[in-house]
């Protein structure tokens, strides 16, 4: 491939919400409890086959160039000489990659036994990004690849249908959220350390005299605040950390600092929280933001109805027969000669209008 030429565009994100389960463990070719069949009954370009479905060389050739191009516009060509723990990050996309398609091929199956089907105006838009993306090959490109135009209408209708499917299934999921639950609370916070950073980037606590000393002066500020001192200003004045102000819903702060923090009704002054690097205190400002806490509704519903997509899918594929042909899939390479540019993703999300 030739790097130095390739367009600096920037790369559509894969539908999140279709890998989100992508690593969990759900579905990689061998193991997870799914039931494993040894045969020899692959085509010379079956890669992998999963229930009733296969996934081919070409159709791997696509995935792969596609995610190789997001990684090297993101990163640059250099990014392939990179190791972590010994395996380079080749083998590692590899592998991803191989989670992924078996992914999609998996949710297809899955769509398609939940009686999921495209409409004439999606499958309009199918054939419009199947010809967008093979009109972007050259010759050599296509010869490459092994793909052909009826390869890549197959991909997308299997794509789109995988998509609706998992459409249809959160559509039924509504879960309630309570404001409690998504509650986002406003409060001034005032920081006093008790150790340091050293040079290598470790915690070192202060002598037990000094963390008294600081405990000491803790109380004299948290006292002058409830004596009616402005607080902003003694925060300016003495808090070790530049953001005065803090925002959080529930679990994203230490638990001790969201107990006294959520316990608090407006104006009120906290106690001395202790943690693991120094001492809080806390004035709340408000005791529920409401754009922030609607916002978090939407956060916590997205993440049940991932869940609960979750324990379907892991139990449609419980029941499924997969295999990988081992030898085609270890010969499979990322391709540096050719460069081909033609965005299989991409076209997708602007067809179907996924931003």
């Amino acid at each position: 491939m030739n790097k130095s030429n390739k367009k600096n565009r920037s790369c559509k994100r894969i539908r999140n919400y279709i890998f989100a389960i992508l690593l969990a463990g759900c579905l990689l070719i061998c193991g997870c409890g799914t039931k494993v069949v040894l045969t020899t009954g692959f085509g010379k370009e079956d890669v992998f086959i999963i229930g009733d479905t296969k996934c081919t060389l070409p159709e791997m050739k696509v995935y792969l160039t596609d995610i190789q191009n997001q990684y090297e516009n993101v990163y640059g060509s250099g990014i392939w000489e990179a190791e972590l723990d010994g395996v380079t990050l080749e083998q590692n996309v590899k592998d991803t990659v191989l989670a992924r398609m078996a992914q999609v091929k998996t949710m297809y199956l899955m769509a398609v036994d939940n009686g999921v089907t495209l409409s004439q105006e999606d499958m309009e838009k199918v054939e419009i990004a199947a010809d967008a993306y093979f009109s972007g090959l050259t010759p050599e490109q296509i010869e490459y690849m092994g793909i052909t135009r009826e390869m890549l209408v197959n991909m997308y209708t299997e794509y789109a249908i995988a998509n609706r499917g998992y459409d249809a299934v959160i559509e039924e999921i509504n879960p309630e959220i309570s404001d409690d639950e998504a509650r986002t609370v406003i409060v001034q916070h005032i920081f006093l350390a008790t150790g340091v950073f050293d040079g290598a980037g470790n915690f070192v606590m202060y002598s037990q005299d000094k963390k008294a000393d600081i405990y000491n002066a803790a109380m004299e500020i948290k006292q002058r605040a409830e004596d009616g001192e402005d607080f902003e200003a003694l925060a300016a004045e003495y808090s070790d950390e530049d953001l005065l102000t803090l925002s959080f819903g529930r679990g994203m702060m230490d638990e001790a600092i969201e107990m006294e923090a959520f316990s608090l009704a407006t104006g009120q002054i906290s106690a001395i929280v202790e943690t693991e690097k120094g001492l809080h205190i806390f004035k709340c400002i408000s005791t529920l933001d409401r754009e922030q806490t609607e916002a978090n509704k939407a956060v916590l519903v997205e993440e049940r109805r991932q869940i609960a997509f979750k324990a379907k899918y892991d139990a449609f594929v419980s029941g499924l027969v997969k295999n990988l042909n081992n030898e085609l899939w270890d010969s499979i390479t990322l391709n540096y000669d050719i460069d081909i540019n033609s965005p299989f993703f991409e076209l997708y999300d602007v067809g179907f209008e996924i931003y």
